[in-house]
């Protein structure tokens, strides 16, 4: 058996994750974990300097992330093409991706030391855009994928077809579709349900809808969702996990796949996916806890 290989990545914008980057990669070079960094990330004794590239993850064990929602997010770009799973730990305000909290963290690490930990297999959604029928574009997301309105003054208007089938048109802000991961994100956020993680499905919401029909709807991993862009909509941005990845036109398609087990995570064991959702979405009212 070859030696454990962990990546670990921090956000470089605050120096308490460059801090905690530190300690963590000292903890596991001292346990006998080759460490590897990514370049103009952090510098530690005993580690390897590797590019911020699809290969970075290649081979290692996991992936441990320092910082907020949106560093675990970023450092899916590395660890979903190798198949490596992702840790979490959080150094953000939110951080409902984060397996694990500062005050945690040297026990964090000894559980990764001692493969005291449990990996879970979670969907992601693939999005191409095609315009006259050739694809121009594709991307992925791990949380959620949108359709936003580019302009103010316009409205987004699209039509929904499932399996090849128009549903209804949808005059919005935006389109939201979610993976369960990302039920507490964005999606939240419209009014859409928590569901699970263990749960297999594909969340489609609309943001600040103008017509009748504005409930989320619930597909399987099967059905195959399109979005036809209008006339009326003008140009729109396509986000994906939050940050803008493109443009779309009137007369684009965008296909919207859901994958299963592309992405995986690392469970400590210490909190169900409920015991988060009310710890971090703040839920106040009379239950106790214990």
């Amino acid at each position: 058996m070859g030696q454990r290989t962990v990546l670990v990545t921090a956000h470089i914008g605050r120096e308490n994750a460059l801090r905690s980057a530190r300690f963590v990669a000292d903890r596991l070079t001292a346990a006998g974990i080759a460490v590897r960094t990514l370049a103009g990330e952090f510098a530690s004794p005993g580690t390897q300097e590797v590019p911020a590239s699809a290969a970075a993850a290649e081979g290692a064990e996991l992936v441990i992330v320092l910082g907020g929602d949106g560093s675990l997010l970023r450092a899916a770009e590395l660890s979903r093409p190798a198949g490596v799973p992702l840790i979490g730990v959080n150094l953000g305000h939110v951080g409902f991706l984060a397996e694990a909290e500062p005050r945690d963290l040297a026990g964090a690490v000894d559980r990764v030391v001692k493969r005291a930990y449990a990996v879970e297999e979670r969907m992601t959604v693939d999005v191409t855009v095609r315009h006259d029928g050739a694809r121009t574009d594709t991307t992925w997301a791990l949380n959620e994928a949108s359709v936003e309105k580019a302009a103010r003054q316009r409205m987004l208007e699209v039509i929904i077809e499932i399996d090849d089938r128009p549903l209804s048109k949808f005059g919005c802000d935006g389109v939201v579709c979610a993976t369960p991961t990302g039920s507490t994100a964005y999606n939240f956020s419209i009014g859409g349900p928590i569901v699970s993680p263990t749960v297999e499905c594909l969340l489609v919401g609309a943001a600040a809808a103008h017509s009748s029909f504005n409930r989320s709807l619930l597909l399987s991993l099967e059905e195959q969702l399109c979005l036809d862009v209008l006339p009326s909509s003008g140009r729109l941005a396509v986000e994906v996990d939050g940050i803008v990845e493109g443009h779309v036109s009137p007369g684009d398609m965008l296909s919207i796949s859901s994958i299963r087990a592309a992405a995986r995570v690392v469970r400590l064991g210490h909190t169900t996916f409920y015991q988060r959702a009310r710890r971090k979405l703040q839920v106040r009212d009379s239950v106790e806890v214990i």
